[in-house]
């Protein structure tokens, strides 16, 4: 965790440690390439094309831009994602990943295992790689440390994760020799698992409008993610290691605020806070220079995108996604699940929200170095949250109602209801096949949201 507080305080301390991963599609035959989607529909649909100033200015500062690339990287980020989902899907068991490149994210990559593929994947516009191992078996091979974890010392062995532009799996370890022993022990030598020395040990990060503070029973601070409501109840999503159930939270102001209703650490990083009467949930995030941006959904990011973060300490940064599907081991315990960036963080940003343009990605969870020599950040992504915990995501345009049952298992669409990538649901009749994962809101149905669904 990143977090600060005081002797008598719960202990709040933060790392990053895993990511959410990509979830893989039925099979279905690449000879003919799905049609392509009109040009700035998605970025029309996640608002990358209208955003607010602080995020363009932010991401030009840190990511070292010119003037006008950041604003050209936000629409080629949400058109890449489209691209992406839509040769998930037709790739099915084939898809071995998507990530960009490039200053304005221009170069979308697509891996399959088939040379077939290629001239499919080439008529989305997007460069093809040809590898050995399918996403679904390097996700089979995390899973396997991930249970690894529980049986075996991971002190030396921090962090692992899914790398998709590799196309392996990477154990990273403070010794070569601890990482042999946990791959060992996982019983995955011989496939396909790298090690990456480095001396780094993640932390976590701690110390309703996201990235303000909050106190947890009056000591420590964490940092307020994103609003969210469960029936008529409003609320905000934060880290999990930031406070347990039934704990009391005053605002930045230190006025009374409200009670952590559910708290998930470790295991998942995730928690959610019901406030009193006195706050009003919106759907505004803390950004650059203390200007306000507004979330307008949670369609989940590619590897390679921009993203930015804010908190209550550093305030507003800005850096790109490593990857998905990663695990840290905190002294506190391991975390799966997280995704990895280049932004930065320091105690007290526990909590804050992590935004790719106007689309909610997570909270923080923790990391390594500071915001003045650089460092690694790992959230927790809100797409799991507002799932597990039956919330509703509060947005510029709001959806009404609760969340649909989360049972994985219902055919028909319905607002509220979170949608990984490669779902299929039917709207009057109609089949259609999920391309990001998202919590799915009144104005997304698949009827009306070609970058979000594909009509099968």
């Amino acid at each position: 965790m990143l977090g600060r507080h005081t002797a008598a305080g719960r202990r709040v301390a933060l790392t990053a440690l895993g990511a959410l991963a990509l979830t893989g599609a039925t099979s279905a035959a690449a000879a003919e390439p799905p049609p392509a989607v009109p040009a700035s529909t998605a970025a029309q649909t996640l608002g990358a094309d209208r955003p607010p100033a602080a995020p363009p200015r932010a991401l030009e500062r840190d990511l070292k831009l010119k003037p006008g690339q950041a604003a050209k990287r936000l629409v080629n980020e949400a058109e890449a994602g489209v691209r992406a989902g839509r040769l998930r899907n037709s790739l099915g068991d084939r898809f071995a990943g998507a990530w960009l490149r490039g200053a304005t994210a221009a170069e979308l990559t697509v891996a399959t295992t088939h040379a077939g593929d290629v001239s499919a994947i080439q008529a989305q516009g997007a460069k093809a790689a040809v590898v050995k191992r399918p996403l679904s078996e390097l996700r089979a091979v995390k899973q396997k440390l991930d249970a690894a974890s529980a049986r075996v010392k991971t002190r030396d062995t921090p962090v692992w994760y899914v790398d998709v532009p590799t196309n392996r799996v990477v154990v990273q370890a403070t010794k070569r020799s601890a990482a042999t022993a946990f791959i060992k022990a996982a019983g995955v030598r011989g496939k396909g698992v790298g090690v990456r020395v480095s001396e780094h040990r993640p932390r976590l990060f701690a110390d309703v409008v996201g990235g303000e503070a909050y106190y947890i029973n009056g000591s420590a601070r964490c940092s307020v993610g994103f609003s969210v409501t469960k029936g008529t109840q409003q609320g905000f999503a934060s880290a999990g290691h930031c406070g347990s159930a039934k704990d009391e939270t005053t605002g930045s102001n230190m006025a009374e605020q409200g009670t952590f209703q559910a708290s998930t650490f470790p295991g998942k990083d995730m928690s959610w806070v019901a406030v009193n009467s006195d706050w009003t949930a919106t759907a505004d995030v803390k950004g650059e220079g203390g200007q306000r941006t507004q979330v307008t959904g949670s369609v989940q990011a590619l590897v390679g995108a921009s993203i930015c973060r804010s908190g209550s300490t550093t305030g507003w940064h800005c850096g790109t996604i490593e990857q998905h599907d990663t695990s840290v081991s905190y002294s506190e315990g391991t975390v799966d699940g997280v995704t990895e960036t280049t932004v930065c963080a320091e105690p007290g940003d526990s909590g804050g929200p992590y935004l790719s343009g106007s689309q909610a990605q997570g909270v923080t969870s923790g990391g390594s170095g500071d915001c003045t020599s650089g460092g690694t950040t790992f959230y927790q992504p809100i797409n799991p949250i507002l799932n597990d915990f039956g919330l509703v995501l509060k947005t510029a345009s709001a959806q009404k109602g609760v969340p649909a049952p989360q049972d994985n298992g219902a055919a028909t669409w319905a607002a509220g209801r979170v949608y990984e990538a490669g779902t299929t649901v039917t709207v009057a009749g109609v089949r259609y096949q999920c391309l990001q994962t998202h919590q799915a809101q009144g104005r997304w149905s698949p009827v009306a949201t070609p970058a979000l669904w594909q009509k099968m």
